[in-house]
């Protein structure tokens, strides 16, 4: 699955555009690397988003298409430094 989807479905970013442009302006890295909105997102990449003033760190757990509110958060992990 494309990176800007993955982030719209999981509700990581509300919206598909926003985690495009996200991506775009490099404030989207995975394991280490900026990623762009195409990159296929695999279990076990370790998602950093640097927006706002708190960046977030994730670990994909699971890739599905579709995702409720309620099971958005079961497909990835916060993970601390």
């Amino acid at each position: 699955m494309r990176l800007d989807k993955y982030l719209k479905v999981t509700r990581l970013i509300k919206r598909r555009t926003v985690a495009n442009e996200a991506c775009d302006a490099e404030k989207v890295f995975v394991n280490g690397k900026p990623a762009r909105a195409s990159y296929d997102v695999k279990v076990g990449d370790i998602i950093l988003i640097n927006i706002g003033q708190h960046p977030l760190k994730v670990k994909v757990l699971n890739v599905t298409e579709y995702a409720t509110k309620d099971n958005a958060a079961d497909n990835y992990i916060v993970v601390e430094d």
